[in-house]
């Protein structure tokens, strides 16, 4: 029987720029090879292969997928094993701890022909500046979107009840937790749910509460406490011991869209655009922060103003998508030039290599 697969970020283009959360999945491994090479040498292809061979074999894996390509992954993880690949190209540049004893670089550079990269070289020079420009022109709008998002937040900031946020909190982690503890230490794996990418939001929140007995679907507005309230949720389970799974936004890593602690079975996250899904199991269950803390009115007292806010925060992130797109458009052309230079037999043996070695730990 095959195993199950976990999707998630670990990386996002955010309005605080590129964003890394690797570090924070990588933790514990007692292998992890780190995949060096150009656009189009094959990473992406080998993760995938390697992973689901593990899949068939009944292992559960989770991918970690690149936000600036929708079809492909910068990660494969595989828990039961403690072992993982990595794209460690940047932006998501891996720091090893203990070189060659748990962490191995692999350099897919060994399967490219040189002399016919060289042919293009001057391309690929300004290829590479162009996409880089891009991605930079994507951070500014979507640092400008925030910016934006900050004023729409303030209508409803403006008219909450604080007393009553803390209470309704302290209620829900009543509810949560019990008196129950964890008998671990508490281990925070920090992620995102979704991202911005070429094609728009994307998240992947169906695939990581598949197996989550009890949902809590968050509603409410801009500034309506639902990601304060998610940060005390996520420190109330790591204080009691429990493992947790902390999703950040894919647009302002600073604030939170999840938490998933398996062990209690339960997932609560903010279900609004643009990863808004309504309850469709008997146990699912909303909670309206809209109607349970902001002043009674707000919406209509502030309706013209809020519109205009929005639909400014709309035109400023669908600009953003665009530079994305443009970035992805730019990055294809680059790894058709370097695909016509390599000889992909060899890196076919260099994924033979890395499961040989994987194979190894499954005997232990």
């Amino acid at each position: 029987m095959a195993g199950k697969i976990l999707n998630y970020f670990a990386g996002g283009n955010t309005a605080r720029g590129f964003y890394n959360l690797y570090e924070s999945n990588l933790q514990g491994l007692s292998r992890l090879f780190i995949l060096k090479g150009g656009p189009g040498t094959g990473k992406s292809s080998l993760m995938k292969k390697i992973g689901n061979e593990w899949l068939e074999k009944g292992y559960d894996i989770e991918f970690l997928h690149c936000s600036s390509d929708n079809k492909s992954i910068d990660g494969v993880i595989i828990p039961k094993l403690n072992a993982g690949i990595v794209d460690g190209t940047a932006p998501h540049v891996i720091e090893p701890k203990a070189p060659g004893a748990v962490e191995e670089y692999v350099n897919l550079g060994e399967a490219w022909d040189s002399c016919k990269l060289q042919e293009h070289k001057g391309t690929i020079t300004k290829l590479s500046e162009d996409i880089s420009e891009a991605f930079n022109t994507a951070y500014s709008q979507f640092a400008e979107a925030l910016r934006i998002h900050d004023e729409w937040e303030k209508f409803y900031i403006e008219n909450m009840d604080f007393a009553k946020a803390n209470e309704f909190t302290n209620q829900l982690i009543e509810r949560l937790f019990g008196h129950n503890k964890s008998a671990g230490e508490g281990r925070v794996h920090d992620r995102f749910l979704g991202a911005a990418t070429p094609v728009g939001a994307v998240d992947f929140v169906p695939n990581l509460t598949e197996t989550v007995g009890k949902r809590y679907f968050i509603k409410g507005r801009p500034g309506s406490g639902k990601s304060t309230m998610l940060k005390k949720l996520a420190a109330e389970a790591k204080s009691r011991g429990y493992d947790v799974e902390v999703y950040h936004c894919g647009f302002d890593p600073h604030s939170l869209d999840m938490v998933i602690v398996r062990e209690l079975d339960f997932a609560i996250f903010d279900s609004t655009a643009p990863h808004e899904y309504f309850p469709e199991r008997e146990t699912d269950e909303i909670i309206d922060m809209y109607a349970e803390l902001i002043a009674p009115g707000t919406d209509e007292k502030y309706a013209a103003e809020i519109q205009d806010v929005g639909s400014r925060y709309k035109e400023k992130m669908n600009e953003a998508i665009a530079s994305l797109a443009k970035a992805k458009g730019l990055r294809d052309q680059l790894e058709t030039i370097y695909i016509g230079a390599m000889d992909f037999s060899k890196v076919d043996a260099i994924a033979s290599q890395i499961q040989k070695e994987i194979e190894s730990l499954s005997v232990h």
